[in-house]
C-alpha cells in the first residue's frame, strides 16, 4: 500500500510539471569560440535563437529559429559585411551551408561528400567569417522554427507563409528587425540562397529594397531554381538539361571514347553549343520536325549524353531527368545516379523502369546532416529544446503564383548601382542544374546593360558542390573575391 501510494505521489508529480513542448517566441543563446580560417586565429561570438515575426496587429504569429556568427574585435563595424543566409525546398532548414559551406563548422565527411562514423562537426577553416558575420534563417516549420497560437489556440492562417510572395515578404519584414536589433544598418550587406532560396533570395532583393529600404550590395545565388523555366512546360526548355547530361555521364565514364579523354571543361563548351544551336531548335519544331534532321539530332544528343538514340528518338528528343538517371548505367552497372548530385550511385528493387526508386544522394546527406546539427546546436551552441530539429517541413500546399521574383532582382539592380549578382553551381546536379542556373542569369537582364555584374563560378561537384573537399575551398575563396568587389570603396551608388 505504501509503494503505490509512493507511485501515485510520483505520476501527480510528473503530471504537474511536465509542461508543454513548445520553442520560446523571443529568446537567445550566446556563446564565443575561437577559429582559424585562412591561417588567421581570432574569437567570435555565436547567437543562437528565436525572433518572432508579426502581424499588423503587434501580434506575435511565429517566432524564426536563427544563428548568428560574429568575428569579434572588429573595429569598424560599419564596414563589416552581413551575409544573411537561406536555404530552399520550400521547407528546408538553413542547415546544409551552415554546417558544411560558409559557417565556422563543417560536417565530419570524406573529401568527397560521403557520411562517415562518428557524426559530428569539425573547425572549417575555409569559412567566410574571416571576412563577414553571417545568420543562417530558418523560415516558418524548418529547423526550430513555427507558427504561434493566439489567445484561443488557434493557428495563423498558412498562406501568411507558405507561398512564393508570402515568404518574400515575411522574411523582409524579420530581416528588418534583425539589422535593427544587431545595430547593422550601416553595414554592406548580402544574401544568398541556395536551390528555392534562389528564388528567395531574388525576391528579396526587391522586397527589401523597396518595402524595407534596406539597399544590398551583392546577391548569392547557389544552385538556384528557377521557376520561371520549370513551371513553363515547354519542351524546348529540356534543351538545357543535356550540358548536365554531358557532365554526369563524363563523370560515370559513360561518354565515347574521344570526348572521354577530354578534361570536363573542354567537353561542356561543345555540350552547351549543341544545346542552344540544335537542340533547341530542334525542340521547337516538335512533330513537323523532319526525320532526317531529327534523327541527326538524336545521333548527336546521344553522343553528348550517353543514352542510347533508340530511346533519345522514343522521347522526341525530350528526354526528362528522372529517365536520364535511371537509364544511363542501366546496362552497365544496373544502377542509377543521384538527381542533386549523379556522381552518387544507388541500388533499386527493379533495373527496369523510367526512374529511381529514391534519391540516392539526398539519403546520404541526411545520413551525416541530421545527427551532426542536433549535436552541434545543443553541445557547442547551448541551445537546448524537446522541440524537433526539421530538416524539412511541412509548408504545403506552397503557392507559387505571380512569380516575379526575376523581375524584381533585375529592378532591384537597375536602381541599385551598387549591387551585384554572384551565381555558384554544381557541374553534376541534376535538379537545378548548371545550365539552366547560366540560362536564368542571362534573362534576368534581357537589355546586357547589367551583365558585366553578374558572376559566374561553376564546380565538379552537384547541387551542395562544397561537400566535396577541393570545392569547399574554390566556392568559399569565391565568395571572398565577390565580396571584396562588391563592396563601394567609397566609389557613389551611380550610373
Amino acid at each position: 500500500m505504501k509503494q503505490f501510494f509512493s507511485f501515485l505521489v510520483l505520476l501527480f508529480s510528473i503530471c504537474i510539471l511536465a509542461q508543454s513542448r513548445v520553442i520560446p517566441v523571443d529568446t537567445m543563446v550566446v556563446t564565443t569560440h575561437n577559429t582559424t580560417i585562412k591561417g588567421s586565429s581570432f574569437s567570435y561570438t555565436a547567437t543562437t535563437g528565436t525572433q518572432p515575426v508579426w502581424n499588423a496587429n503587434g501580434d506575435a504569429i511565429a517566432t524564426l529559429y536563427y544563428t548568428y556568427y560574429e568575428r569579434n574585435n572588429v573595429k569598424n563595424k560599419a564596414e563589416r559585411p552581413l551575409i544573411i543566409s537561406f536555404n530552399g525546398g520550400p521547407g528546408s532548414a538553413s542547415v546544409w551551408m551552415h554546417v558544411a559551406y560558409t559557417g565556422p563548422k563543417v560536417l565530419k565527411i570524406d573529401d568527397e561528400g560521403y557520411p562517415i562514423q562518428p557524426y559530428g562537426v569539425k573547425d572549417n577553416p575555409n569559412s567566410i567569417l574571416d571576412v563577414a558575420d553571417i545568420v543562417y534563417v530558418n523560415p516558418v516549420n524548418t529547423g526550430y522554427s513555427r507558427m504561434i497560437p493566439d489567445k484561443e489556440g488557434k493557428l495563423p492562417d498558412r498562406k501568411t507563409f507558405f507561398g512564393i510572395n508570402a515568404d518574400i515578404k515575411y522574411l523582409a519584414e524579420w530581416i528588418n528587425t534583425f539589422v535593427t536589433r544587431k545595430n547593422r544598418w550601416e553595414s554592406p550587406k548580402y544574401i544568398i540562397g541556395e536551390s528555392y532560396g534562389g528564388t528567395r533570395v531574388m525576391g528579396l532583393a526587391y522586397e527589401l529594397q523597396n518595402s524595407q529600404w534596406m539597399y544590398l550590395n551583392g546577391v548569392i545565388l547557389v544552385s538556384p531554381a528557377d521557376y520561371k523555366l520549370y513551371n513553363t512546360s515547354q519542351p524546348v526548355y529540356s534543351a538545357l538539361n543535356l550540358p548536365y547530361y554531358t557532365a554526369a555521364a563524363w563523370y560515370q565514364k559513360a561518354l565515347p571514347s574521344d570526348l572521354q579523354q577530354k578534361d570536363l571543361l573542354e567537353v561542356l563548351p561543345e555540350a552547351e553549343t549543341f544545346a542552344i544551336e540544335s537542340l533547341m531548335p530542334a525542340l521547337a519544331k516538335g512533330g513537323f520536325i523532319p526525320d532526317s534532321e531529327k534523327k541527326e539530332v538524336a545521333k548527336k544528343m546521344s553522343y553528348y549524353s550517353g543514352l542510347s538514340e533508340k530511346y533519345i528518338l522514343q522521347n522526341n528528343l525530350d528526354v526528362p531527368t528522372s529517365f536520364f538517371w535511371k537509364e544511363l548505367l542501366r546496362d552497365k552497372t544496373g544502377q542509377t545516379i543521384g538527381r542533386l548530385d549523379s556522381r552518387y550511385l544507388g541500388i533499386d528493387k527493379r533495373e527496369a523502369g523510367s526512374s529511381p526508386d529514391y534519391n540516392t544522394e539526398l539519403t546520404s546527406w541526411l545520413h551525416s546532416f541530421t545527427p551532426a546539427i542536433n549535436f552541434y546546436i545543443r553541445e557547442y551552441l547551448n541551445f537546448k529544446t524537446d522541440i524537433k530539429y526539421n530538416m524539412f517541413g511541412d509548408v504545403h500546399p506552397w503557392d507559387r503564383q505571380n512569380d516575379n521574383t526575376r523581375e524584381g532582382l533585375r529592378q532591384a539592380m537597375a536602381q541599385n548601382p551598387y549591387l551585384k549578382v554572384l551565381v555558384q553551381s554544381g557541374y553534376y546536379d541534376g535538379a537545378t542544374t548548371y545550365f539552366g542556373a547560366k540560362y536564368t542569369m542571362w534573362q534576368i537582364d534581357p537589355s546586357g546593360k547589367m551583365k558585366d555584374r553578374f558572376t559566374f563560378k561553376g564546380y565538379r561537384s552537384g547541387h551542395m558542390m562544397y561537400l566535396r573537399h577541393d570545392d569547399l575551398i574554390s566556392a568559399n575563396d569565391d565568395l571572398r573575391e565577390f565580396i571584396k568587389n562588391s563592396l563601394s570603396k567609397g566609389k557613389s551608388a551611380k550610373y
